[in-house]
């Protein structure tokens, strides 16, 4: 993860995040193009509906796009959808962390739709970019932040597809090879 400090707009108030307040814990980077556009208040009600899971899970979320922190709250105030996100919505207005992140369209300085988690010391464990025409789902982000965590603290074993807690893993080795 890269150094930064962003302006951000947070539950009502504006704030700075940086880095710092990123490390020591998972960290949940959704990038999107736009507010006051189509796909991305879907996306961004839906991870609102969900913040506590991943707050349970010990993760921050930060919405990230180019626009400023002064659009992101005439969005708050216009928006009853968008009223109940509660995470950090950080401005990228000079582009710098979708940029680091790979996630910048040069041609529109606007974010893909990408989501990028990294873990408690600062490193890439999920990165994916959607078309901008399909939005996300939080709960196959929960599973897959949960995945995540699983295989961090159990570094021997791997999760399947469609894994969720509680179902089987694999342990990686000679015997496995060709027979799944």
């Amino acid at each position: 993860m890269p150094e930064f400090s962003l302006p951000a707009f947070v539950d009502g108030e504006f704030k700075t995040v940086t880095d710092k307040d990123v490390k020591g814990k998972w960290g949940v980077f959704f990038f999107y193009p736009a507010d006051f556009t189509f796909v991305c208040p879907t996306e961004l009600v839906d991870m609102a509906e969900n913040y506590d899971k991943f707050k349970e899970l010990g993760a921050e979320v930060y919405s990230v796009s180019t626009d400023t922190q002064f659009t992101h709250k005439a969005w708050y105030d216009t928006s009853d959808s968008i009223k109940k996100v509660k995470f950090p919505m950080l401005a990228d207005k000079t582009g710098f962390l979708s940029e680091a992140f790979g996630v910048l369209n040069a041609d529109d300085f606007l974010a893909y739709r990408g989501t990028v988690v990294v873990n408690p010391e600062g490193e890439v464990k999920i990165f994916e970019i959607n078309d901008n025409g399909i939005g996300r789902n939080a709960e196959e982000l929960l599973r897959k932040l949960e995945a995540a965590q699983f295989v961090a603290e159990h570094g021997d074993q791997v999760c399947p597809a469609k894994w969720k807690p509680g179902s089987k893993t694999l342990k990686p080795g000679i015997d496995l090879v060709g027979k799944i």
